[in-house]
């Protein structure tokens, strides 16, 4: 049975800080089946993360394992935070939007399942949200440590496929001669890799030595991923998701060695990214794909039906529909689909289903950012999470990111941790910008 706890509201008196550290500590010491249990919800996060590299067939080893999560974490109650209230209403007002737009072409061949899909992620992203409620720290850890080991996943396969040693899966790992490795398409694969990589940065810029290191070789697999991926957009995002992460780190540090730290390792980190880009484009297969992506304008961007005009041309379309045209129906009257999110959400969702996601993608990004300043024990993977969800977002003005799992795995958790760090001010008594208690 699903138990949901509400958690206390803001004018509830917080536990003072010596109450709080003791109810941990009872915790802590509760009997071995307590422990253990929470002990394989972080296990499962862990695979949850690990497991969306894996996106190639359907359904995906990540719905089984979030599903298995779900289960396991509402055995012992979800606590659901009234933060989460405005992530839960919109997500609900946007799958209206989609399933009255829906109706109207549920005949149509994928619609049910486009559908189910959207209500699915929806439940995902509030899912993540809640359950970062209790053990916030540890539980982060674990599903972050996940995303990197898909990163690494991913970035292999995707290596392995583009130097095509393995002719057999040439036609798996490639399309187009580029990188998609355990994905669908290559600019999937691209926007995937963007949080592991900030992950591994952010080890770099905070961690010790070892790990550092440790973050370093991954970054640079990734990178290198990324780059065969030859997605411009998952290139741009890199860099300034990258300068994003630094720049708040900066802002929010007390420590003056680490922002020396991020500045000397930015210059050197620039540097070995040119030296390694110039080995690569060397080869001259590499090279010449590299030179016809990098052009800002590509065939199907430009003209009377190119990407930007079917944007103009879609949004003077959906004023004549206020209940939408229906999901994956965009096609039918133009050459190919919105690549645009918000433009999707008023085509396949009306005018309520647009009107509410960019509300709550821009909700997201103004609570996310007022909590990267709260001095919490994960402040860092706040930033980083922000980063990344900020990465997606803007994505979206060019591409359809509204059926990617890790939008919704982002955004459930800068969610959560919005909550989580509302939670953490009331129970330590300290303001927004204050340093955790000595």
């Amino acid at each position: 049975m699903i138990v949901l706890r509400t958690a206390p509201s803001s004018a509830a008196p917080p536990l003072d800080p010596p109450q709080a550290y003791a109810a941990q500590a009872y915790a802590a010491h509760e009997p071995g089946m307590r422990i253990s249990t929470e002990r394989l919800r972080c296990m499962l996060l862990w695979l949850v993360g690990a497991s969306g590299a894996i996106a190639f067939i359907e359904p995906s080893p990540y719905e089984v394992m979030t599903f298995g999560s779900i289960v396991m974490f509402a055995i012992g109650g979800l606590t659901v935070s009234r933060t989460l209230m405005p992530l839960i209403v919109l997500l609900v007002l946007v799958n209206i939007g989609y399933s009255i737009s829906g109706a109207t072409v549920i005949e149509e061949k994928g619609v049910p399942a486009w559908l189910i899909t959207s209500w699915y992620l929806a439940f995902t992203a509030f899912f993540f949200a809640a359950m970062l409620a209790d053990n916030t720290e540890a539980r982060l850890k674990a599903i972050a440590a996940g995303c990197v080991a898909g990163g690494v996943i991913a970035s292999v396969a995707a290596i392995v496929g583009y130097s095509r040693v393995i002719g057999s899966l040439n036609e798996l790992l490639l399309l187009y001669d580029r990188a998609r490795g355990t994905f669908k398409d290559p600019n999937v694969l691209g926007a995937f890799l963007i949080f592991p990589a900030l992950l591994c940065l952010q080890m770099v810029i905070s961690d010790g030595f070892k790990r550092a290191a440790k973050g370093a070789a991954i970054f640079g697999l990734i990178a290198i991923a990324i780059l065969l991926s030859f997605s411009r957009a998952a290139w741009g995002q890199l860099a300034y998701t990258a300068v994003l992460m630094f720049g708040l780190t900066m802002l929010t540090t007390r420590s003056s060695s680490q922002r020396l730290r991020i500045v000397m390792l930015s210059i050197v980190g620039v540097g070995v990214l040119a030296a390694g880009l110039m080995v690569l484009l060397s080869l001259e297969s590499v090279s010449k794909l590299f030179a016809e992506r990098a052009s800002l304008s590509q065939s199907y961007d430009v003209g009377a039906q190119g990407r930007f005009a079917r944007h103009i041309m879609g949004a003077i379309l959906a004023l004549d529909y206020p209940v939408g045209i229906g999901p994956i129906q965009f096609n039918k009257y133009f050459p190919e689909d919105t690549h645009n999110s918000f433009l999707n959400a008023f085509m396949a969702g009306g005018w309520l289903g647009g009107a509410c996601y960019p509300a709550l993608v821009f909700l997201t990004l103004a609570f996310g950012l007022r909590t990267v300043f709260i001095r919490t024990p994960w402040q860092q993977t706040t930033i980083t999470v922000f980063a990344g969800y900020f990465g997606v977002a803007s994505e979206s003005f060019i591409i359809d990111t509204d059926h990617w799992r890790h939008t919704f795995l982002l955004m459930g958790l800068l969610w959560g941790l919005i909550a989580a760090g509302r939670n953490w001010q009331r129970r330590v008594g300290q303001p927004a910008g204050a340093g955790p208690p000595g």
